[in-house]
């Protein structure tokens, strides 16, 4: 993602005391590595073939991994 669609996913979810410019660094950092955490975890899901082969667990459980890094 860019900084941009970074900011753009952020703003309209955001009131305006807590607009991208408000944020302190540690914020924006968590904020675009929780998009990247969630869109790698889509690609993951994407390009599972759900056939029960090795690919097909490999996918979810990398799906799974990455999801979990943002919880610890």
């Amino acid at each position: 993602m860019t900084r941009n669609e970074v900011i753009a996913a952020w703003n309209p979810q955001a009131d305006y005391m807590n607009s991208w410019q408000h944020l302190g660094e540690d914020e924006k950092l968590e904020w675009a590595m929780k998009l990247e955490r969630e869109a790698c975890e889509k690609a993951c899901e994407a390009n599972d073939p759900d056939d029960g082969s090795g690919y097909s667990m490999a996918c979810k459980a990398l799906a799974k991994l990455i999801k979990a890094r943002g919880n610890t």
